[in-house]
């Protein structure tokens, strides 16, 4: 199968292990005398790295933290700050290295609350080692909720897929950098007031990270239904979603393709980037004081954890 992360390939070692007998601790060890016969012994060689599978039940506890715990998470305040360092705990927790990106948020409408201008911050985590004049892929997603609501499903659901690939990515071909943005719920009507954190990392990308990123998914709204959406913005490259969808289809978990430019990767799309969007089944609690943990399925997580880890390893 053809994937965004197919220019390069993977490899696991094989361990080979051998035993001794313990020596009588009661006899001295005799003296040392050098050797001229090489020895046959088979040589140990470290074992691989174990290969980590998507675990739908830790997401669900993030899930849980994120919106249980912690709750309604505006872009701006001091909850969005509690929540942010979490994140950014969990990710340097799973070897990541860390780093904060602040940006300005107007004052404006919070879905009906009026809500004052402030700074919010998007938390980037790049894997040991990286290097942006080499090809990489990015995969975000957003941490911020509108003013009333605990944001279960959106966006805590994409939080923790995004926590739980961190710690499954040993095995992928691409670097993967992994973003929590701020400020993507709308701030107003308008293209303006909305994706502020998405926009804001795309215009601070430097010539190396600008040729090199093949490819960007934003995870927004995962959680619930029966089938993973996977979307492109209309007019702009569909190769990621058509990855991600032949992804689905080998791995045989439900989907279905449309096109989407609501969440943070119409930023990177409409910046000429290869980019697409997992989520956005509609459900009752959408902003709302409804959106609470109880409304996400943690086997939906589960088949959005399978379809991403599969295509980031690229098989």
């Amino acid at each position: 199968m053809r994937t965004a992360l197919a220019v390069l390939g993977t490899g696991l070692a094989l361990s080979i292990t051998g035993c001794t007998d313990e020596p009588d601790p009661d006899v001295p060890p005799p003296p040392a005398t050098p050797s001229t016969t090489p020895s046959t012994s088979p040589i140990p060689t470290p074992a691989p790295d174990p290969v980590l599978h998507f675990d739908q039940a830790v997401a669900m506890r993030t899930v849980r933290h994120l919106a249980g715990d912690i709750g309604p998470r505006l872009a701006t305040g001091p909850s969005f700050r509690e929540a942010a360092a979490y994140v950014d705990e969990q990710l340097a927790r799973a070897g990541y290295e860390t780093r904060r990106q602040s940006f300005p948020v107007p004052a404006g409408d919070s879905w009906g609350v009026p809500v004052a201008a402030g700074r919010s911050f998007n938390v980037i985590a790049t894997p040991p080692g990286f290097d942006p004049a080499s090809p990489y892929v990015l995969v975000g997603a957003h941490l911020d909720t509108v003013a009333v609501a605990p944001g279960a499903e959106d966006n805590a659901s994409g939080v923790a897929v995004l926590l739980e690939l961190a710690r499954t990515l040993g095995a992928t071909p691409l670097p993967v950098v992994l973003v929590a943005f701020g400020g993507e719920e709308p701030r107003g009507t308008g293209d303006d007031l909305h994706h502020f954190g998405s926009r804001f990392y795309v215009d601070e990308m430097t010539d190396a990270e600008r040729s090199n990123l093949v490819a960007m998914v934003a995870m927004d709204r995962v959680g619930v239904g029966g089938r993973v959406p996977l979307s492109s913005v209309e007019g702009r490259s569909e190769r990621v979603r058509d990855q991600l969808e032949r992804t689905a289809r080998h791995l045989d978990v439900p989907f279905r393709t449309e096109t989407d430019a609501a969440s943070d990767h119409e930023s990177f799309a409409d910046a000429g980037f290869d980019a697409a969007r997992v989520g956005s089944t509609p459900y009752a609690g959408y902003h709302s004081a409804g959106d609470v943990p109880s409304v996400v399925r943690p086997d939906q997580l589960g088949r959005v954890g399978r379809v991403l880890t599969s295509w980031l390893r690229g098989r």
